[in-house]
């Protein structure tokens, strides 16, 4: 039964590619772009860049973006876009658990729900990790899922189709834990493939709470349209000081 390392990879690029348009991609970059309030020459590490969706963006923008990512797969296809877009990211294969610079990034961004899939004292190992490698008065943006708003529009079953193709998604809410317990049933060219995740979704005031004990000085709270965090967000955009 496969996990977390497994999900993010073949399939992954497979059925979210169709979710995760051009024009969405573009969108959020410009939201990085205002919230972190970048500047051409920054140093960005994109933490779980995945396949580069946003770290190539940056970097057309003038950013000096790293991306570090533990899937192989979504780096190969991270450095190919970069090149097909003319873009120079410095893509690095590694564990977010164990970021390797110490005070070298003007920014850090994690996007895309890709903070959660860890013990809770793992996740709050990975903040002070970001911490440390930023530079002093540096930014760090985290973006996830509101679990309010998850709750009040819960569904146990979700399924994407691409070209005949299927990915289930079996959810159930452990509340005493703080988020999702999800199966990925994925039925794809006659193959049928599991994977179990558990999703941690911390609270805006929980995660608050991590990132100052982590070491940033305040944090503030957004919606994915760079509005302040409000009840009708899906979205959370953590944004913490250094």
């Amino acid at each position: 039964m496969a996990g977390f390392d497994e999900l993010f990879g073949e399939d992954y690029l497979y059925f979210w590619e169709a979710v995760l348009p051009e024009e969405l991609s573009d969108r959020q970059a410009d939201l990085i772009w205002t919230l972190l309030e970048l500047e051409p020459g920054m140093e960005v590490l994109d933490l779980a860049c995945g396949h580069g969706r946003l770290a190539n963006r940056l970097a057309a923008r003038g950013a000096r973006v790293t991306g570090l990512d533990s899937s192989e797969l979504l780096l190969a296809e991270a450095r190919a876009d970069a090149a097909a877009r003319g873009v120079e990211v410095e893509y690095v294969h590694g564990d977010m658990r164990e970021i390797p610079w110490q005070g070298r990034f003007d920014r850090v961004l994690n996007w895309f729900t890709t903070f959660g899939y860890h013990p809770d004292d793992e996740l709050r190992a990975i903040l002070r990790g970001v911490h440390g490698a930023l530079k002093p008065a540096g930014r760090f943006a985290l973006e996830t899922i509101s679990l309010t708003a998850l709750m009040r529009r819960f569904e146990a079953t979700g399924v994407r189709e691409r070209d005949g193709d299927y990915l289930v998604e079996l959810r159930r809410v452990d509340p005493a834990h703080g988020g999702v317990e999800s199966s990925f049933v994925a039925i794809r060219g006659g193959e049928t493939r599991r994977y179990d995740v558990f999703i941690r979704m911390p609270t805006f005031p929980e995660l608050r709470d991590w990132l100052l004990a982590a070491g940033f000085t305040h944090v503030e709270a957004y919606g994915e349209d760079g509005e302040p965090f409000a009840d009708a967000h899906r979205r959370l955009v953590a944004v913490a000081h250094a």
